[in-house]
């Protein structure tokens, strides 16, 4: 059995897309016959193997998480593999890849099957590459890139683009790039943002599978959602559930900033200002500062900091309810790390209050979230795998007193971003991120053609 065993290995995500960059992360899909199981031979055995691979390092294992997943740096590159069972010799893009499969494994399956159906459904796939990498860009500028901290991933920023491209069929990437933020500046959320007609099992299509699709009409808990993009393919998931009343602030008032700045640019062709990085802690004063210690090494440390990273939106949702929405959360996506104690990396909320209106003309009352900030800790020391020497401190912050490995990472982003900004941005001849989009003609120029 084992010299005809075999198995496809299948990139999905960015690389999938085809935007993925120098730093990008891949993520891929190992499919294997059904005698190969996920949980002896994916984790334990392979991950056995990869322990002992020197090109790989930081080797993390998580056969609990909702997509089950091994991750690792292989000779440098951040790589998430994840494993299906299914026969070889079936179409991936058909219902009946899915049938008789656990919801982790269709899970697995659907990153694949996700993107070739994002790029069969985009009238033009080299528009849509060209403008995803724009919007990715400026996203990951403007601090709101992160699915795990409620914001949108990269699946759900490439249906929002898709969704655009589907409306302007023959516009340029110029003309494409100003009307995203438009249309998603306006958008009236929870209005959905799909690209195709929801499959239901009983719409007369394929065979019936019973899997769960996303139907707020069905399951009165997708009609909370406060964002909802819906994957492509079958079963139709919200690929922005994990987004907060914060979050989904955060981003409108972003795309609104965008437009308006999209209109200037109309007018001076100025696209460094489109990219300007958002400094985060110059932006606020006041903070919540979210310390994830261990006792032992960076092993430790990369797993629990990867839960606590998980939890981090729950920190956002409690803070809000309990001040009733009168203090304003706003997760930074990255985490700051000591480099005198490698044990340790900090996480920040900035907290603010609402401007005065004439609804509202007086400042909201002072708040006391010991409480909050102790239930959140509760809920994260819930974790299945907590050992002795795994530690979390939530305290407050003002900008002021910020840590010195914090103060000094700032400054060295600042000029960075400054750089890469100038480099991406500051000419768009020059520019490997904007180049084609810039070639595509001025953003906002009245001699495109829309149609």
């Amino acid at each position: 059995m084992a010299e005809h065993a075999t198995a496809l290995l299948l990139p999905f995500g960015s690389y999938r897309l085809g935007v993925h960059g120098r730093r990008s992360d891949i993520d891929a899909l190992v499919v294997g016959p059904a005698y190969v199981d996920r949980h002896h031979d994916f984790f334990d055995v392979l991950g056995c193997v990869l322990a002992e691979t020197e090109a790989v390092t930081e080797l993390q294992l998580v056969p609990g998480a909702y997509v089950p997943v091994i991750k690792m740096r292989f000779r440098g590159v951040q790589v998430d593999l994840l494993y299906a069972s299914v026969c070889l010799d079936l179409d991936l893009r058909g219902r009946s890849v899915l049938c008789g499969l656990d919801m982790a494994t269709v899970r697995s399956l659907n990153g694949v099957r996700v993107a070739d159906e994002i790029l069969r459904l985009v009238p033009d796939a080299g528009a849509f590459r060209t403008k995803l990498r724009c919007v990715k860009h400026w996203a990951k500028a403007r601090g709101i890139y992160s699915y795990a901290m409620g914001f949108v991933g990269g699946v759900g920023w490439a249906i929002l683009v898709a969704r655009v491209c589907q409306l302007y069929p023959n516009a340029a990437p110029s003309m494409l790039v100003p009307r995203f933020f438009r249309i998603f500046s306006q958008w009236k959320w929870p209005n959905p943002v799909m690209l195709r007609e929801i499959e239901h099992d009983d719409d007369g299509g394929e065979m019936p599978l019973g899997l769960p699709v996303w139907d707020p009409r069905r399951n009165p808990r997708d009609g909370s959602h406060l964002m909802p993009v819906i994957t492509p393919a079958y079963p139709c998931m919200n690929s922005c559930y994990n987004v907060s009343r914060a979050t989904l602030r955060t981003m409108t008032a972003e795309f609104e900033a965008a437009h308006k700045v999209c209109q200037e640019i109309a007018v001076a062709g100025a696209w460094d200002a489109l990219f300007r990085p958002f400094n985060f802690f110059k932006a606020y004063k006041s903070y919540l500062r979210v310390d994830v210690k261990v006792a032992s090494g960076e092993e430790d440390l990369r797993e629990w900091k990867g839960w606590v990273e998980s939890r981090l939106r729950q920190l956002v949702v409690r803070v809000e309810m309990a001040t009733a929405g009168m203090l304003l959360c706003h997760p930074h996506p990255h985490a700051y790390a000591d480099d005198d104690d490698r044990r340790r990396v900090s996480f920040f909320v900035r907290l603010s209050k609402p401007a005065p209106s004439p609804q509202q003309p007086q400042q909201p009352p002072q708040f006391d979230l010991r409480l909050t900030t102790q239930e959140f800790k509760d809920e994260v020391y819930t974790y299945a795998f907590w050992r002795p020497g795994m530690e979390l401190n939530v305290s407050h912050t003002r900008r002021k007193d910020l840590p010195p490995y914090v103060l000094e990472q700032i400054n060295s982003t600042d000029r960075l971003k400054r750089k890469r900004s100038d480099d991406d941005s500051g000419n768009p001849e020059s520019s490997p991120t904007v180049k084609r989009a810039a070639a595509a003609g001025r953003i906002g120029s009245s001699s495109e053609s829309e149609t």
